[in-house]
């Protein structure tokens, strides 16, 4: 574990089980996202909410950490180790959305007996030729248009139809909270999406994994669809009427099979 402050983290816990549930938010985001989630959870898990460095209520990593770690999924996700390891949990099931879904299949690849299950809503699997010409756009405009500017766009872009209208809303406030310099180094790791997901792509953890999509989630569903067929070990539901940040538009039916799958793999 590193001299860096942990980060911020939220703990609930359940006076009875045994079994803990950790949330990952996406980038831009923070651990608000899951205000939908905590009611229904509580009645059953353990619960750990994080905010990833740089979000929400955690500090961005010092110069001196960034130089000797760097930006990159390996050290993000160690952040996280570190405050399972501070917090003495050996095992949890894991539900992620958005990019922080490829930081829990990063976690699995490098602490694989941590994680009990994955639960996986609007999953990023792969970027397509849309989503690889936001990314190259924002490279080439990101030293000199305000990074919200660029986040707005992203998020109407990702999210478009009348029924995201609380999700868009929601990353693009969270994401107010991050500093320029921040968002750049986040920005950064798009590029390293397509290389590690070809990766896990054709090597699977073997966990336990429910990709939860929205049947409008017109930018990824695709590919998700595409990877369930290759690893035996994964269910994918498809929501409807919901479209990216399923968690969000479609709570109950999220908790409901969430849930119900993480009891399974209990």
């Amino acid at each position: 574990m590193s001299n860096e402050p942990l980060l911020f983290h939220r703990v609930i816990s359940h006076p009875s089980s045994e079994e803990w549930v950790v949330f990952v938010h996406g980038a831009g985001g923070s651990s608000s996202v899951w205000f939908k989630q905590l009611k229904a959870y509580k009645q059953h898990f353990n619960l750990l909410f994080v905010d990833l460095r740089g979000h929400g209520r955690s500090t961005p990593v010092s110069l001196r950490n960034l130089l000797k770690r760097g930006y990159t999924f390996n050290a993000v996700t160690q952040d996280i180790i570190d405050v399972l390891d501070h917090l003495k949990i050996e095992r949890a099931h894991f539900v992620g959305v958005s990019l922080g879904t490829i930081l829990i299949h990063k976690l699995a690849e490098i602490a694989p007996d941590r994680v009990k299950s994955k639960v996986l809503g609007g999953a990023v699997t792969r970027f397509d030729y849309r989503s690889k010409t936001l990314v190259k756009l924002g490279d080439m405009c990101k030293h000199v248009i305000p990074y919200m500017w660029l986040y707005r766009l992203f998020a109407f872009i990702l999210m478009p139809q009348k029924g995201q209208k609380e999700s868009r809303h929601m990353f693009i406030n969270d994401a107010k909270k991050l500093c320029q310099k921040e968002f750049k180094r986040w920005f950064k790791l798009a590029n390293d999406v397509n290389p590690l997901m070809k990766y896990y792509r054709h090597h699977n953890s073997g966990k336990p994994t429910l990709y939860l999509m929205g049947e409008n989630d017109y930018m990824f569903l695709r590919s998700v669809q595409d990877l369930v067929k290759l690893h035996p070990h994964s269910v994918l539901i498809e929501i409807a009427n919901c479209g990216h940040v399923c968690n969000v538009e479609q709570p109950r039916q999220f908790n409901r099979q969430s849930i119900a799958f993480i009891k399974q793999h209990s």
